[in-house]
């Protein structure tokens, strides 16, 4: 087993959201999909790595499992 695909596997984040995505997601103490239903999407997208087809993936695979992100605050009204 390549040791760069053992921090997916055993988290259960999809392999096509990359190393890139997946670095981003432990390092920011993400280590199980069900983790990622505590935050939203807007919020990973400030990690560094974490780019929109990664977010589309994992929201994808949330889905799948019947999970989601919580959902993204809305946006304030500029004054």
């Amino acid at each position: 087993m390549d040791n760069q695909q053992q921090p997916q596997q055993a988290s259960g984040f999809p392999t096509k959201i990359g190393q890139p995505a997946t670095r981003a997601l432990v390092n920011a103490g993400y280590t199980q999909m069900a983790q990622l239903t505590k935050v939203s999407a807007a919020e990973l997208q400030q990690l560094h790595g974490m780019g929109p087809k990664a977010i589309g993936i994992l929201r994808e695979a949330l889905a799948a499992k019947g999970m989601a992100f919580v959902p993204d605050p809305p946006k304030q009204a500029k004054r």
